[in-house]
């Protein structure tokens, strides 16, 4: 099938897996606007047509320390109980109607403690909302397994008490860790002794990188700091000269440490001029473990099937394109072996066979 025959009916229904997906960056605008009256806290606009197009408009500003500024709204309805549970089951519920099948989100607990929720407390009411969400979707007839990523923001110093709760929570629904937050002063490295406390537990982390500030990152987060996964990644394109892989380049692919890559999310930080341009389609053909992720829904205006359209309709993607990318995100997911292989023999590999 080409990719000109792919519409967004026949993309909405294929099986997708996402590892990039923060969860107070996809809020539903409407709930959004409900929590905000709830709490007092004063939004943008109280239309969500308008605050969703809010979003957008302040993310398209190509200024990542802005982009993050807009997450001052959703956090601000996401200290209590109530409103976490609340945000994690739609997150589920959100997913499942757009065809993903096994998603892992991230968020860190430490930006949800204002109301006076503890750590521990914060993470168990996300886990009992994304509970909720999974057992309505199954018994809708469209099941969704959602893992928990925990995030330590790397320019605070609460790094090592949010890994210690990703250890916790290991059995709990929580899949891994994550470092997120400005790159630039502000390096993955002055946290190692939290990943040498993970590598000792055997929790497997990614860390946000080479993004913002360019190859130094990835280095250090893949050979100073053993990140499994890379957020974003797009600038090892940097290290890749006329095809010729440099030396870090040629580690990443070789090893398999999977980029997690976010093409709209990228156009509004400014780390890629077009979805045509987007690095996440050379580096597919170089043969590097690319994966598709929507990062923030709400803030980015996006889903799943939209990031799929948008490289069917703008790169030339085919079905065969996106179900590599599928696959890739579940032979990197942070759950038992067993279950990747079910997924992608069971669930994936069947779904793309039927419109093959």
């Amino acid at each position: 099938m080409t990719a000109t025959r792919v519409d967004a009916d026949v993309i909405r229904r294929l099986p997708k897996a996402v590892l990039h997906d923060h969860l107070d960056g996809g809020l539903r605008p409407a709930t959004l606007v409900e929590l905000a009256a709830e709490v007092g806290h004063t939004l943008p606009t109280t239309d969500p047509d308008e605050l969703a197009a809010w979003y957008v408009e302040a993310a398209n500003s190509g200024d990542l320390v802005r982009y993050i500024a807009t997450f001052e709204h959703t956090l601000a309805v996401m200290q209590s109980k109530e409103g976490l549970r609340r945000v994690a089951e739609e997150y589920v519920l959100d997913l499942a109607a757009d065809g993903v099948v096994y998603g892992e989100v991230r968020y860190a607990p430490e930006l949800n403690v204002k109301g006076g929720l503890t750590l521990h407390e914060v993470v168990e009411s996300v886990q009992e909302g994304l509970a909720a969400g999974m057992a309505k979707a199954a018994a809708a007839g469209t099941p969704v397994r959602v893992g928990t990523l925990l995030c330590g923001m790397r320019m605070f110093d609460r790094v090592r008490e949010a890994a210690e709760a990703a250890v916790a929570y290991r059995d709990a629904g929580v899949v891994g860790f994550d470092i997120a937050g400005a790159e630039a002063g502000f390096p993955a490295a002055d946290h190692l002794d939290a990943f040498r406390y993970l590598r000792e537990e055997s929790v497997p982390f990614t860390i946000h990188a080479g993004e913002a500030f360019g190859l130094p990152s990835i280095h250090q987060a893949v050979q100073a700091c053993g990140a499994q996964r890379i957020g974003h990644g797009v600038r090892i394109t940097e290290d890749i000269v006329d095809g010729k892989l440099g030396r870090l380049a040629g580690w990443v692919r070789d090893r398999r440490i999977a980029l997690e890559m976010c093409p709209t999310s990228n156009l509004q930080t400014g780390c890629a001029t077009s979805i045509a341009e987007h690095p996440i389609t050379a580096l597919k053909e170089l043969g590097f473990r690319v994966t598709l992720n929507t990062d923030n829904r709400l803030v980015s205006g996006t889903t799943m099937t939209r990031e799929m359209s948008l490289l069917v309709e703008e790169a030339s993607w085919t079905v065969e394109d996106l179900r590599t990318v599928t696959v890739n995100a579940l032979k990197s997911a942070f759950i038992p072996f067993d279950e990747r292989r079910a997924l992608i023999e069971d669930v994936v590999l069947p779904g793309y066979a039927s419109v093959l």
